[in-house]
């Protein structure tokens, strides 16, 4: 016969295994510390970047970051079937605000990306990463008796260009490949079949193969001139470029690091800001200067351990909206950090696609921290097991 003093030990017992408040605190943890280090590195990689006001980066990106854990506090508490009822919804304000954006918004280095808001610039694309994994999560679950016909598949693909072809004639190019990566997550979760995805391959090659040389060539350009150096920048042995100066010097910058860095005073690529973007796109290269191999390889340590707890959560997942939506994110975010860690050691081309929770931006940090929230919240519903 179970005792009343035994019933409590196993509800104590199971709310330790569980974990307190039912979240995943070893995703919390790293998420925060990951955020926390790349706050840091902000600081010290910008302090001599604007004269008479060392903290100009660091102190903005500080009020981006507390801003980010109250709304990932928010978006745990999110009632995802609630909102994924109206997915067609979703995607209309997605696309209205993108091409709200691109009509009036504010216009920076030639690129019209951002609304205005005063001492904040907000970038709806970044935000509606977010909008678009619950947006198609939604549609699938409302056709999920369609699964794996190529009518479905078709619709969310038309789902998704629409959004990404406005996005890239902001033009922001690094971001619109990031909804199709987005797309790919939901479908491989949905469980499509594997023609689908050859198909999709096919149809991104000759996409390719039209902009970058068909298309060029017969006199009608799709990518501007600094889009096409930085997509080949990596693979050419043109070093006259924009865009291979600053691959050159970020390599600079990661092999002076050498095994354990030259310390932040040390940092001269850095401090003397001979790498570009060194506190948004190329900050990995920041974190190799100062403190080494041991440094960099420590920080994909701890992108690994993010993504790993968020696939984790994807095969915990207790319905399939959670499942699509936990797909979507982790995929974002892994595909986020390959690529700018890649381009910055110049095995992937330059697309200007910041490295989650390091990288300097408001719109690009409340994004991350928004998905971690969204991910802590599909883990406290999860299906019971060891965490």
């Amino acid at each position: 016969m179970t005792t009343l003093a035994q019933t409590r030990r196993v509800s104590l017992g199971d709310r330790l295994r569980q974990g307190a408040l039912g979240l995943d605190w070893v995703l919390l943890v790293t998420a925060v510390a990951i955020s926390s280090f790349g706050l840091w590195v902000v600081k010290e990689a910008t302090r001599d970047d604007i004269t008479g006001d060392p903290g100009y980066f660091y102190f903005r990106q500080l009020v981006y970051l507390f801003a980010g854990l109250a709304l990932m506090v928010l978006a745990a508490g999110v009632d995802l079937e609630r909102i994924a009822r109206r997915p067609w919804a979703l995607w209309g304000a997605l696309c209205a605000a993108v091409a709200f954006v691109l009509a009036v918004g504010t216009t920076a280095r030639g690129s019209t990306r951002w609304i205005d808001l005063g001492p904040f610039r907000l970038q709806p694309s970044e935000l509606g990463k977010l909008v678009l994994c619950v947006a198609l999560a939604g549609i699938v679950v409302q056709h999920r008796d369609e699964i794996g016909s190529r009518r479905l598949s078709l619709m969310l693909t038309g789902a998704t260009a629409v959004p990404a072809a406005v996005v890239f004639l902001q033009p922001d190019l690094g971001t619109s490949i990031v909804y199709f990566v987005i797309l790919g997550a939901v479908l491989l979760v949905a469980g499509v079949p594997w023609t689908h995805f050859a198909a999709f391959a096919a149809v991104v090659a000759v996409g390719a193969l039209l902009v970058l040389w068909v298309l060029p060539a017969a006199g009608t350009p799709v990518l501007r001139d600094y889009q096409v150096e930085r997509l080949t920048a990596f693979a050419t042995s043109d070093r006259g470029s924009t865009a291979s100066y600053q691959l050159d010097q970020s390599k600079i910058a990661a092999g002076q690091g050498g095994a354990l860095g030259k310390g932040v005073d040390g940092a001269t690529q850095t401090r003397n800001d001979f790498l570009p973007e060194h506190h948004t796109d190329f900050i990995f290269s920041v974190v190799a200067e100062m403190f080494g191999f041991v440094g960099a390889a420590g920080l994909i340590l701890a992108f690994g351990v993010l993504i790993w707890r968020g696939l984790r959560i994807l095969a915990r997942a207790s319905t399939q909206l959670d499942q699509l939506v936990a797909g979507a994110i982790v995929s974002m975010l892994a595909f986020e950090v390959f690529v700018n860690i890649g381009m910055t050691v110049g095995i992937m081309p330059i697309t200007g696609i910041p490295l989650p929770f390091m990288s300097y931006g408001g719109s690009h940090t409340l994004t991350n921290l928004v998905a971690v929230g969204l991910l802590l919240g599909i883990h406290r519903r999860r299906a019971p097991g060891p965490v």
